[in-house]
């Protein structure tokens, strides 16, 4: 496989490194976690209307530029290297998918253009707890109520759930798996910010206690739900593993530039031997991680099948993890006793690494998934 990026991959990759620099620096990170969204609407705003990145892999007879999963995953690495608190990832990377994978074509026409335009934030609930799709656990239920649908459940950890303007919700319908879009000003959807040990990206439980909904609010139902929200959560890992992937190199990066400017013993911390060797150490993580998550991107735009697709995101998961967060607690030790303080930026990135490992899965159950297929089911 031909992992080098094409002319306009790398133009994209460098536009979007420039950009976030200045847009989404230190500072601007820590303004957004204060926010009560918790991210900047106007960074949003450029993102969606000026740079068109959330139409990126969107198909252009949805309002798209019907670009490829690798230029996404490009943006996703650099969003990591930064930070950058929007609602890009439950937006784009899950509810869009989610729309493509899961969802009737009616709906897509109708729901698609607005998320590609950024004029609308959505978000997508997977599991009663924690952010994965596991079917066997879902709870929620949907029932038919003459020409109108009312939903019942709850789901504990759904990105930007508190502040999406439109969530996509799963529910047994007549046992059939079905896929609801629920309005974020629905009457008797309760949503409930958590305090999470990562302030740059908020979660919030969500409760539907009897939400009426009309019938265009179903968006699917079947068992191409069932498998497209499936795909959704590994097309989202390999995402999110980019972002993981940024964010280790950042830390490095951050690392780097402060070991060469602080002295001991009249030689900058950076000349000492094994100060060197825990660098490389980092920065082979990183690009071990680096080939697998480009070349789960690959795959991702071939068009994949189900079980291809489900490796190949357990893969890129799994060693962007640990690559994190090695990186990161390196970073902290190598900032000696400033790095773990507020002030300075890899505490950051630690909690990020810490907050992200289990999402789709920690990194022992994605071994487990890589290796059952290869070696049998344990004994």
């Amino acid at each position: 496989m031909n992992f080098a990026l094409s002319d306009d991959q790398k133009l994209i990759r460098d536009s979007a490194e420039n950009f976030l620099a200045d847009a989404s620096s230190s500072a601007a990170v820590r303004r957004a976690m204060e926010n009560d969204t918790g991210y900047d609407p106007a960074l949003w705003q450029r993102i969606g209307a000026e740079l068109g990145w959330c139409g990126t892999h969107i198909p252009e007879a949805h309002g798209g530029l019907g670009l490829s999963f690798v230029e996404l995953t490009l943006l996703m690495e650099q969003m990591g290297r930064r930070l950058v608190c929007t609602p890009f990832f439950s937006s784009i990377c899950l509810a869009a998918t989610a729309l493509m994978e899961a969802a009737r074509e009616d709906a897509r026409r109708r729901l698609l253009p607005r998320l590609a335009s950024g004029e609308m934030t959505a978000t997508l609930a997977l599991a009663d707890s924690g952010v994965d799709w596991r079917p066997d656990a879902l709870t929620a239920s949907a029932r038919r109520l003459g020409s109108r649908y009312v939903l019942e459940g709850r789901f504990r950890h759904v990105p930007d759930g508190a502040s999406a303007e439109l969530l996509l919700i799963p529910a047994l319908l007549e046992r059939r798996w079905a896929l609801f879009a629920v309005d974020g000003k629905a009457k008797d959807l309760v949503r409930k910010p958590l305090k999470t040990l990562d302030p740059t990206r908020r979660i919030a439980e969500v409760r539907l206690d009897g939400v009426g909904l009309p019938e265009d609010a179903l968006l699917g139902e079947g068992p191409e739900v069932g498998e497209g929200l499936n795909r959704t959560a590994d097309f989202a890992a390999i995402a999110l593993a980019a972002e993981q992937l940024g964010g280790a190199q950042q830390c490095l990066d951050l690392t780097l530039a402060y070991t060469a400017q602080r002295v001991q013993f009249g030689q900058p911390v950076a000349s000492f031997q094994a100060v060197k060797h825990r660098c490389a150490e980092m920065m082979v993580m990183i690009e071990a991680a680096r080939s697998v998550v480009y070349g789960a991107a690959r795959v991702a735009s071939a068009g994949p099948g189900t079980t291809e697709l489900s490796l190949e995101a357990a893969c890129a998961k799994s060693l962007a993890s640990d690559a994190f967060f090695f990186c990161a607690q390196e970073a902290i030790q190598l900032h000696g006793g400033v790095g773990f303080t507020w002030e300075y930026d890899p505490q950051l990135y630690f909690k990020r690494a810490q907050g992200t490992s289990h999402w789709f899965g920690s990194t022992p159950a994605l071994h487990e998934r890589v290796a059952s297929p290869l070696l049998g089911p344990a004994r």
